[in-house]
């Protein structure tokens, strides 16, 4: 396993983390300690995780992520001193986790209590690697105007954080200004080989190296999509190659290529998973495809374009819509759906945005 400095921390990191997004609602907890077991005498010392994650228990509480996490943890062998942990802040959650006679939204005090919550149901008195989570054009004021720069400050100085930084959903000028607000230690983005100009992007991800931003990735396969959902074109053009990959080795692999990036999260939900994907970390460097494996990404990304419906590139010029409607957003969603064919997900998607 490679591992390196991520941003200013002081903390060597391995390149790849273990997302635990699933565990709870879909990965049981006896699962997912043999899943966090196998990560961690394997070289992963990186989980990410968040306060949202498995959202709401059977047994009502919320956080229940964190709270397989923080049993683990407890289970002894030294689990939290060998962990290096990242969680996140996502405010909607403490509608659920405060009650009806709280105010809705973001507030300092939910700020500060969330941090709490986290610490406790993790098990821990600190968080390596705390993010203001889910960032939007919406929200960041949101958390500007309730203090979080002081929050972070003084939740670095007492320990509670060792460093902070901050995960991102949606535009490039949006990702700068952001970057440049605090100093941040870390940000986590999504990139793969079909986003390569969404949200923040292939700039956005050179800004914030250069800036000395640790960066992390999340979404490197799309959610699955470039694993299981590929279109058939694009399965026959890595077949037909003489580069004997797994569709999510071809996905990873391009995002390691990067030299800007440290870590690529991936939410493994078996051993087989946990295997293949340090398998591909152990190979995988920057700047380390040829000419001919990107020019063979390149063809897939050929399908994907061929397969678009609407070339919307999403500057908002038709927006605000009279009648309230996310335009770009219901042509994303329609092209998605052309790509990978996934009517359920995608129809979710387009109902949110009316």
């Amino acid at each position: 396993m490679k591992y390196s400095y991520l941003g200013n921390s002081g903390l060597q990191v391995s390149s790849l983390a273990l997302g635990t997004m699933n565990f709870g609602p879909f990965t049981e907890e006896k699962e997912a300690f043999r899943i966090m077991d196998e990560a961690l005498d394997s070289g992963i010392n990186f989980f990410d995780t968040a306060n949202m994650y498995g959202a709401m228990s059977p047994e009502g509480y919320t956080g229940w992520t964190e709270e397989i996490i923080g049993k683990w943890f407890k289970q002894g062998n030294n689990r939290r001193e060998r962990v290096i942990l990242s969680t996140k802040l996502y405010w909607p959650m403490n509608d659920l986790t405060y009650g009806p006679n709280d105010d809705p939204g973001v507030s300092a005090y939910k700020i500060r209590r969330n941090l709490e919550d986290s610490l406790k149901r993790l098990q821990t008195d600190h968080i390596d690697f705390y993010l203001i989570h889910s960032l939007n054009r919406e929200n960041w004021k949101k958390v500007k105007e309730n203090g979080v720069d002081e929050f972070l400050d003084s939740a670095i100085k007492d320990g509670r954080i060792r460093y902070a930084g901050f995960s991102f959903h949606d535009k490039l000028d949006l990702f700068k200004e952001i970057v440049d607000y605090y100093n941040w230690s870390f940000c986590q983005m999504q990139y793969n080989y079909s986003d390569e100009n969404f949200q923040a992007g292939t700039r956005g991800l050179k800004y914030a190296a250069q800036k000395g931003l640790g960066i992390t990735i999340m979404e490197p396969l799309r959610g699955g999509k470039l694993v299981n959902s590929l279109p058939k074109e694009a399965m026959d053009t890595f077949d037909r190659s003489n580069f004997k990959r797994t569709p999510a080795e071809w996905g990873l692999r391009w995002v390691w290529n990067h030299p800007e990036v440290k870590v690529v999260l991936s939410g493994m939900n078996s051993m087989e998973q946990v295997k293949e994907n340090i398998k591909t970390a152990d190979k995988a460097r920057a700047n380390s495809l040829t000419e001919k494996e990107l020019k063979l990404i390149d063809k897939v990304k050929d399908v994907f374009n061929a397969k678009i419906k609407v070339n919307c590139t999403g500057c908002e010029y038709c927006m605000p819509c009279p009648s309230g409607v996310n335009i770009p957003g219901c042509f994303s969603a329609y092209n998605n759906y052309s790509i990978f064919h996934k009517w359920q997900i995608n129809y979710k998607a387009f109902a949110a945005f009316f």
